[in-house]
């Protein structure tokens, strides 16, 4: 039986590759830090951000409630403080119906 490679997983990315995922810009992303006391990516030396899957997901969140439910900032981070599920549970959630939505759209488009 063949050797099967695990695949690579980064366990950190910059700002810069935070951004792209995102589609934002990386001020946004500055500005959101200072905001939201749960997004606390880690800095190297230079001060450069590394941010970890996890703060990825909680940006997933964030971007989530204020750029497509349309929730002010304040109102963003009363729901998650006022929610009783974990900020994790809800940044997966959000994660793996994206996935379905975009898996559904792909169907759509490939119908005749």
């Amino acid at each position: 039986m063949p050797y099967k490679e695990k695949p690579i997983v980064k366990k950190y990315f910059t700002i810069g590759e935070v951004a792209k995922e995102l589609g934002v810009a990386t001020s946004l992303i500055r500005f959101w830090e200072t905001q939201f006391d749960f997004i606390r990516p880690k800095k190297n030396a230079k001060g450069n951000r590394k941010f970890t899957q996890d703060d990825l997901k909680k940006l997933k969140l964030v971007y989530h409630l204020v750029k497509e439910k349309g929730y002010t900032l304040q109102g963003a981070q009363d729901h998650i403080k006022s929610s009783k599920d974990s900020i994790d549970d809800k940044a997966e959630l959000v994660e793996s119906l994206q996935r379905v939505r975009t898996f559904l759209e792909e169907m759509k488009n490939n119908l005749p």
